[in-house]
């Protein structure tokens, strides 16, 4: 009798024990996880530098713009850093000023250029001001710029 409960313990202690195959299992589970996890952590990463640049649009420059009380019709250009620091360094922006009505209604388009080579455009946009107190336009018998 004794000796089948030796043999009982040995089978129960075999039972519990893990086959080659699962440990190898195991571990490739694990480390498909792992090499998920560093993928996901490598995008997030990549994602932060990105937002780390400043985001540049053309609502800068019409901010500016709306500062003022006249208007004249033409074109102005400049650096964008003059007015919203140096990360903006080589950024250009550009607007063209012309009169849509003769109430002394504005349309003014407005360009932001890449420092890339090439300046590519990053951002367009196309705004409308009523400035009563600017010179006559051109289509109030003004003579523009």
């Amino acid at each position: 009798m004794k000796t089948e409960l030796k043999t009982g313990t040995r089978r129960a202690r075999e039972q519990r024990a893990f086959s080659l195959l699962e440990v190898m299992i195991a571990i490739g589970i694990f480390f498909m996880a792992v090499f998920a996890i560093l993928g996901l952590v490598s995008s997030s990463l990549e994602n932060a530098r990105r937002l780390r640049r400043p985001m540049v649009d053309a609502g800068a420059v019409a901010g500016e713009l709306s500062l003022t009380n006249k208007l004249v019709e033409g074109m102005e250009s400049g650096d964008l850093s003059d007015f919203l620091g140096k990360e903006y360094q080589g950024y250009k922006w550009t607007y063209a000023v012309s009169e849509v009505q003769s109430n002394k209604l504005f349309q003014v388009d407005f360009i932001v250029q890449s420092p890339d080579a090439g300046n590519p455009v990053i951002s367009k946009m196309s705004t409308l001001f009523y400035r009563p107190q600017s010179p006559a336009g051109s289509l109030d018998g003004g003579m523009g710029r």
